[in-house]
């Protein structure tokens, strides 16, 4: 029995420059009996280093660090052609761009950090069991860009509206959600995000769009068909 459950223990090393970062993640994941911390790093060189040491079942590694990045240093593992350690990069940014350098690297998921720790678990045991993970809105984006062949894609309704605030998909959403009435709270519970991570959403949202009241957002949303 012993045996049975020491097998089926994921095993997971830590690369983020910010200790607290890490103390967080650590504790989060902690709490699951089936997943067990075995390292933490603070740059992508030790990332590499800590992975030959110790061979991890899933290297947690954020997107930027000092020396050398998350993606690039997914990309170096990957290259390598030996390691089986599989790697999820963690980021502030749903940036089209990044994820799908990120991809491209070989990483097998890409979270946001204001992830919840529900989604964050389901995450590590599908990319344990030799799946993908990309959360919430990115899984729009690798799906229009890496499945058109090079062509243009019928994107969807949200896809087609215009947005020239440059918001992000998670600003997005929580606009669209905004506008249908629900409170910080209630978002926050439906995104699995803190109260405080949409509230910050919500300050950059009325920044971006440059307004100061919930009718001038509604009217400017709907003026440039936002939602």
């Amino acid at each position: 029995m012993q045996d049975s459950e020491i097998q089926d223990t994921i095993t997971i090393v830590l690369a983020d420059d910010h200790s607290l970062v890490r103390d967080g993640i650590r504790a989060l994941l902690e709490e699951e009996p089936d997943l067990d911390v075995i390292g933490e790093v603070s740059n992508g060189w030790d990332a590499l280093k800590m992975v030959d040491e110790k061979s991890p079942d899933i290297l947690i590694i954020d997107i930027r660090m000092p020396e050398l990045g998350g993606i690039e240093t997914v990309e170096k593992l990957n290259g390598k052609g030996k390691s089986e350690t599989k790697s999820i990069i963690l980021s502030m940014h749903d940036s089209e761009e990044y994820i799908l350098k990120s991809v491209q690297a070989g990483a097998s998921g890409y979270l946001l950090k204001d992830t919840g720790k529900a989604e964050f678990v389901k995450a590590i045991h599908m990319v344990q069991e030799g799946g993908k993970y990309f959360s919430g809105d990115i899984s729009n984006v690798l799906v229009n860009n890496l499945f058109s062949s090079g062509k243009k894609v019928k994107t969807s309704t949200k896809e087609q509206k215009s947005n020239p605030f440059e918001l992000t998909n998670k600003e997005l959403r929580v606009l669209e959600l905004i506008l249908a009435g629900y409170t910080n709270k209630e978002i926050s519970e439906k995104l699995e995000n803190s109260k405080r991570t949409i509230e910050t959403h919500r300050f950059n949202l009325m920044k971006k769009m440059e307004v100061k009241n919930l009718i001038d957002l509604s009217k400017k949303a709907n003026k440039y068909n936002l939602v």
